[in-house]
């Protein structure tokens, strides 16, 4: 994986549920090494560290530098990445966690490297939160005008439809 990979993790595992298993794995989907691997255990392991995500997310969404750095630095601590090499599978690139540690522990501290990535790459003006009505998930803004208000095209096409349906009714 690389540190794009990693930041995609901990968008997905703050925008994930986290009820039980299945929506771990479904978070995990790209993942199956860790997806196959999860457990209950690992669920709730991971659902203070996806609240403490949404929290330094939230931050980034605000601006406020202050709460970005005292909450990707909790998340490092907390969850240190152990980085190693690895070749497995033809290519080269560095894992975050030893192979075998728990799926939480490697999600955990992928995630926590992932955002510390992205807000060194992006900054803090690129990190927005879904304008769509009832979703409020959290994305990194990749567009070249820095306009984008929806998490995924599923949440703009329901609320460009509704605006249509709205706007054309009798």
């Amino acid at each position: 994986m690389d540190n794009a990979d990693y930041l995609d993790v901990a968008l997905r595992l703050a925008n994930a549920d986290l009820a039980d298993v299945a929506a771990l794995r479904a978070a995990l989907h790209d993942e199956p090494w860790w997806s196959s691997r999860a457990t209950s255990e690992d669920v709730s392991a991971l659902r203070q560290v996806a609240t403490d995500l949404r929290s330094a997310l939230a931050a980034a969404v605000a601006g406020d530098g202050d709460g970005v750095l005292a909450g990707v630095n909790a998340l490092l601590a907390a969850h240190p990445p152990r980085p190693r090499l690895s070749g497995h599978s033809g290519t080269w690139h560095v894992h975050v966690a030893e192979a075998s540690a728990p799926p939480a522990t490697e999600v955990a501290a992928a995630a926590a490297w992932g955002l510390a990535q992205g807000v060194v790459r992006y900054g803090l003006e690129r990190w927005g939160r879904c304008a769509a009505e009832g979703c409020g998930n959290y994305f990194l803004d990749g567009s070249t005008n820095r306009a984008k208000r929806f998490c995924s095209v599923k949440c703009a096409n329901r609320m460009h439809v509704a605006a249509f349906r709205s706007r054309t009714r009798p």
